[in-house]
């Protein structure tokens, strides 16, 4: 994931990636080892996929590396537009986001990526976590939270100046 931003923070970076590693990292990490099905597969291949793991996301698009690059992309910045932040972060945004298939093979997202129609709309609510993996996020409220434009808070970070 690349951020931007217009300027830099009180620690004279775009973002401090160790804040990163909250409710964004649970997000990504669900994804690891979890079954992952388009919404529209038969409604049979669900059923199983749900039977035989209790690790599974349900998607509004096909899970394909295009398209999991763009919903890693939505889901980041809908985390970063609702988090408040105290270290002086400016507008800091989600550049692109980019998903390896292969050493050499990538898809990559971009903004214009995640407003695009032809795509498939991404909304918050489409997004389904199972239960299993809300409860190995450290807050298993966090997407429902999320959903509910409520916010998050950074911790500030105390500069210190060894003379």
């Amino acid at each position: 994931m690349l951020l931007k931003a217009n300027r830099l923070d009180h620690g004279q970076m775009v973002y401090d990636f160790g804040l990163l590693k909250g409710v964004i990292k649970d997000l990504f990490d669900s994804f690891d080892h979890a079954i992952c099905f388009w919404q529209n597969d038969d409604q049979e291949y669900i059923a199983a996929c749900k039977k035989f793991s209790a690790r599974w996301i349900a998607l509004p698009v096909s899970p394909s590396a295009e398209q999991f690059s763009r919903i890693f992309f939505f889901l980041a910045q809908q985390v970063l537009n609702s988090t408040v932040t105290q270290n002086g972060e400016g507008d800091v945004e989600v550049y692109s986001v980019i998903v390896h298939e292969t050493d050499t093979g990538y898809a990559q997202s971009f903004q214009e990526d995640i407003e695009n129609k032809q795509m498939g709309l991404l909304q918050l609510e489409q997004i389904e976590f199972s239960e299993q993996v809300q409860q190995e996020w450290a807050d298993p409220t966090m997407y429902e939270r999320l959903k509910q434009g409520l916010k998050f808070e950074n911790p500030g970070v105390e500069l210190q100046v060894k003379l």
